[in-house]
């Protein structure tokens, strides 16, 4: 998958969170960020945006692992195109080569 297609994706997710019912708002939110926290302890320091593509196009499976341990009991917390989707969405900010909303070419 290119960045491009990736990135749409990512969007996407962060629209679908902030559209929620307030209800669910906080556990998805809550779920966002531990997934967040993942990839960090995934990707470690400095990574690209290609890096990040790269780990999403091998799969999200175990961003469900996360939403679950993380909210047992609220299976509508686990809906992977919201949570993990706005979770990359969110860690692509800290790509090296990304600045002002957009990547960066080298």
């Amino acid at each position: 998958m290119s960045y491009d297609n990736a990135i749409f994706q990512w969007e996407d997710g962060q629209r679908r969170l902030r559209d929620a019912p307030s209800q669910e708002r906080a556990v998805l939110e809550r779920v966002t960020d531990r997934i967040v926290a993942e990839l960090r302890r995934r990707l470690g320091g400095a990574f690209t945006t290609a890096e990040l593509a790269e780990l999403y196009q091998r799969g999200t499976d175990w961003c469900l692992e996360v939403a679950v341990s993380t909210a047992p009991d609220r299976p509508g917390a686990w809906d992977l195109p919201t949570v993990a989707d706005a979770a990359f969405a969110r860690y692509v900010r800290e790509a090296v080569d990304f600045a002002g909303g957009r990547r960066v070419d080298a």
